[in-house]
């Protein structure tokens, strides 16, 4: 079951999928916020659950420039509540809300989260990593994308190496290019 609310024509677009660990380190973080801001103004298409935090404050500052967003709640669409802060890009036909779940779905689970976080990979044309805890979920996610031979991108970090290690390309934010090339 898939259930959309918004501009279907945003997944014509090549999807960067976007994940972030529920724990970030603070060099993270930085970097992150600086990652949003320079994408926010690209015509880069960002799709993502947008669930840990660091994920959240993302969503909230991609929201204010123009690049589209695919949000990707771990629950049905049915009575959910939009923020104030979407409305906007939603009638401007710049966020997408996509859910693979049943509307009865109203919490999400670990397990639940899993499953929308391997969907939104899959929907992706590449990933990037804002950071993936070793040994986590999102890490278990960028091996998975890798094997799959999906381009995955993690931020140029010391707290990312054993993404590198793994495959991943270190992008920076002075340099997204390679990033949002082909988009």
């Amino acid at each position: 079951m898939v259930a959309l609310q918004g501009d279907i024509g945003i997944l014509d677009k090549r999807l960067v999928g976007f994940f972030c660990s529920v724990r970030c380190p603070g060099d993270v973080i930085l970097k992150t916020y600086d990652l949003a801001r320079a994408l926010r103004e690209t015509d880069a298409t960002i799709v993502g659950g947008f669930q840990s935090p660091m994920e959240k404050e993302c969503l909230d500052l991609l929201l204010r420039g123009s690049a589209s967003v695919v949000v990707c709640p771990a629950r049905g669409l049915g009575n959910m509540r939009l923020p104030k802060g979407w409305k906007k890009p939603l009638a401007d036909s710049r966020l997408l809300l996509l859910s693979f779940f049943d509307d009865k779905l109203r919490r999400p689970t670990a397990a639940i989260a899993a499953e929308r976080n391997a969907h939104v990979a899959a929907l992706a044309a590449r990933l990037l990593i804002a950071h993936a805890e070793k040994g986590g979920k999102t890490e278990k996610l960028c091996k998975d994308a890798l094997a799959r031979g999906k381009p995955v991108f993690a931020l140029d970090s010391p707290d990312n190496a054993h993404l590198i290690q793994l495959g991943a390309v270190p992008v920076s934010v002075a340099d997204i290019t390679p990033l949002i090339l082909a988009i």
